[in-house]
């Protein structure tokens, strides 16, 4: 690798080139004079500054579609019912009459629900771990189906 970036890397790293915009109703009757990006904006802004995943092309990236839609949702979770805006100074669903108090991180974790087979993985890999450790008293930590 040289010196300076080659034009393939300065392409890779640098933002698309905008070639438009076209301007149409897609649901409602906005009045065109309040039409803006800015909140869209802002909120990409706001997801890319509070995930790594958004931020790097390669470090902090998702190999299944699936847990990156995972780990959006409980950005957005965090974002709405944990974490308190200073301009509004309460949480976005506080504000928005859907919560009465800041939901704390093992509320979030609370809400997922774990996959049996998830639960039996875990049931495994602590069956494991025991007999590593020479616990032959293991039964009574067996998951239970």
């Amino acid at each position: 690798m040289g010196l300076f970036p080659s034009q393939d890397e300065q392409r890779r790293y640098s933002p698309a080139r905008c070639i438009g915009s076209d301007m149409k109703v897609v649901s409602g009757d906005p009045d065109p004079k309040h039409v803006s990006t800015s909140y869209v904006e802002r909120q990409n802004l706001s997801m890319r500054m509070g995930m790594r995943r958004f931020t790097r092309l390669t470090n902090g990236f998702s190999k299944k579609a699936e847990n990156h839609c995972h780990a959006i949702a409980l950005y957005f979770v965090y974002y709405n019912f944990a974490r308190v805006h200073q301009t509004l100074r309460v949480t976005p669903a506080m504000e928005a009459g859907l919560a009465d108090r800041v939901m704390t991180i093992e509320e979030i974790c609370a809400l997922v629900k774990p996959k049996k087979a998830v639960a039996s993985a875990m049931a495994t890999e602590r069956s494991m771990i025991l007999k590593a450790l020479g616990d032959t008293s293991q039964n009574k930590y067996q998951h239970k189906n």
